[in-house]
């Protein structure tokens, strides 16, 4: 069955004006166009709609989208990877909701509140820096390497941990504005991460960072850490390393 982009949006929810330009930035295209000029869209189309609007679901920006897609090689795959990370959300969500009610009910009853549940659900930084700690453990446990044995001493590895910890801020920020994995900026902050790291003895190249961000995505551990701290963060900085290894 066929479906004019009108009936398309009523089906969907995305506005004809959304439909017009995903189809011009050749995100969506329709599957039959008339002689008129009318755009037809069957089911093909319309199944690869629905995995765009979850994407837009978990805040991905439409470039990044188009490049997931069109990589894309089992569309069940996809979905369920889009189903772990929404679920990822949902739970980070209701936390957050959860706190927000305590809050509320806390202040109805003119009482103070307990300390221990004001950031629950919020700790995403504080998380993080637990998690340098917890990655040893779990790389020590699963690959037989500690990634703290060749550190000098507890003020190199604070320094270490601080600009790690930097840029994957400074990754997170620029997923969240919609940067492109291959804008300046972003190549900005790889460059300075690989400077940073090798200046510190830690021999790294461009193309040894893409394979290890590549490790992070088949990695259950690194993609939960990424994850939780950002979503689609494990694969923007893929992306972006593997575009900043390529010399785009």
């Amino acid at each position: 069955m066929k479906h004019t982009v009108k009936e398309l949006s009523e089906l969907s929810g995305a506005t004809i004006k959304t439909l017009h330009h995903y189809h011009k930035i050749g995100l969506l295209l329709p599957g039959e166009i008339s002689e008129a000029g009318y755009r037809y869209y069957g089911r093909r189309e319309l199944e690869r709609l629905q995995r765009i609007l979850f994407y837009k679901e978990l805040d991905f920006p439409l470039e990044r989208i188009r490049t997931l897609m069109d990589g894309e090689q089992d569309p069940r795959e996809a979905l369920g990877g889009q189903k772990r990370l929404l679920q990822e959300r949902r739970k980070r969500l209701d936390a957050v909701i959860g706190t927000l009610t305590k809050t509320l009910e806390s202040m109805e009853k003119g009482e103070a509140m307990q300390v221990s549940e004001m950031f629950e659900g919020l700790k995403s930084e504080a998380e993080w820096r637990e998690a340098l700690d917890e990655q040893r453990t779990y790389l020590k446990d699963a690959y037989g390497v500690d990634i703290l044995e060749t550190a000098p001493d507890a003020a190199e590895m604070n320094e270490q941990a601080r600009e790690a910890m930097l840029f994957m801020n400074g990754m997170a920020d620029a997923l969240r504005d919609g940067a492109m994995h291959t804008d300046m900026r972003v190549r900005e902050l790889i460059g300075g991460h690989l400077e940073f790291l090798n200046a510190r003895g830690h021999a790294i190249t461009p193309e040894s960072f893409a394979a290890q961000t590549a490790f992070f995505l088949q990695d259950g551990f690194h993609l939960r850490m990424l994850e939780e701290q950002q979503t689609g963060l494990a694969y923007y900085l893929q992306a972006a390393a593997a575009a900043y290894a390529a010399g785009y």
